[in-house]
């Protein structure tokens, strides 16, 4: 799919009650200042009205199509309606605005696997809500890919990055309990998660020749063995069937040593055995400016890296570093052509 540059993102509303429209708001208000590409704003316009109004903001609205996005932007911001029906207080998230949540993420995709954007931001949602509708998918990232999977009847493989100004970092295995990522590793998970990073690193990131480093699961990356063997027959054995596919990839390595100053400047991604070994580095090195993107899907998405701030929502605390980055960073990338993986 060939992205292009004069095309706008669809930024999802994401909960309508956590911080998605503050910082949408804040975004679009910062425009010109921080030089944010044209995007839509997927949702309800009745909440973005009030929410400005809370926060004392003087944003013009414009409900439009995606066709008049671009011409409006400067002047107001875009919205694409989706009526919610409800009225939402800013910090109480109600299982009734799951709907218009949901909604806003199929129809961002839908505009974008049609070539009418040019990528997907999502806004945070709150997992809790959409599974008290009878959402079935364990989060955003599942659901995706679904979609994609329906509209090309092809399978994806969703894989997670956080990225920020000092680091990139992947998990292999995600939103599973910390009891469970042994037995959830596998040789095979780890080959596709480093031939995917490797491939959108290349294609969506401009890297020739992107450099892996491969965290060892265990500390010290088991210590040849005294801590654990998993290192050994798993991580060690994946980075060699890795390296094969001529992919420049090294470890299994000890993660306490893998993300100072100096170790960083020697590869392009971390790629980590577990949620936490991932995102921790990322957050602590930059977490106002790190952002989420989602490899391995036809379209690019990016996102906020963090969540829905229920307690913020209405405030004018939120800030909106995090959205804003991931809007640049989409800009970014789709500046390219974009190779499915």
């Amino acid at each position: 799919m060939a992205a292009s540059s004069d095309r706008p993102l669809a930024l999802t509303q994401g909960d309508p009650a956590g911080i998605g429209p503050d910082i949408a708001l804040v975004a679009w208000s910062q425009r010109r200042e921080k030089a944010i590409p044209p995007f839509i704003y997927i949702g309800d316009p009745a909440v973005l009205a009030v929410r400005a109004r809370q926060l004392e903001l003087d944003v013009p609205i414009h409900e439009t199509d995606v066709n008049e996005t671009t011409a409006v932007f400067d002047g107001a911001m875009p919205v694409l309606p989706l009526r919610g029906g409800i009225d939402v207080v800013a910090g109480q998230p109600h299982v009734a605005t799951a709907k218009t949540t949901i909604a806003a993420i199929e129809t961002a995709v839908a505009l974008c696997m049609e070539d009418k954007m040019r990528g997907v931001v999502t806004n945070p949602i709150a997992k809790s809500v959409l599974y008290e509708s009878g959402f079935k998918f364990p989060g955003h990232t599942e659901f995706l890919a679904d979609l994609a999977s329906r509209r090309t009847n092809e399978a994806y493989r969703p894989v997670m990055m956080l990225a920020g100004p000092k680091l990139r970092a992947v998990p292999v295995t995600v939103h599973i309990p910390l009891k469970d990522v042994p037995g959830s590793l596998t040789e095979h998970a780890i080959v596709e998660t480093c031939r995917i990073v490797s491939a959108d690193l290349k294609a969506r990131f401009g890297l020739a020749s992107p450099r892996l480093a491969v965290a060892g699961l265990n500390p010290h990356a088991g210590e040849g063995g005294a801590l654990g063997t998993e290192d050994e027959d798993i991580v060690h054995a994946a980075v060699m069937k890795v390296r094969d596919l001529g992919i420049d990839a090294f470890g299994p390595l000890p993660a306490d040593t893998m993300f100072h100053d100096d170790a960083r400047r020697r590869y392009d991604v971390a790629v980590c055995m577990y949620h936490d070994q991932a995102l921790i580095p990322v957050k602590a090195l930059d977490f106002d400016e790190s952002v989420n993107v989602t490899l391995g899907l036809p379209f690019v998405r990016t996102s906020p890296d963090h969540g829905t701030a229920f307690g913020l929502a209405g405030t004018g605390i939120a800030r909106p570093n995090s959205l804003i980055a991931a809007l640049k960073l989409a800009d970014s990338i789709t500046g390219r052509t974009v190779a499915t993986s």
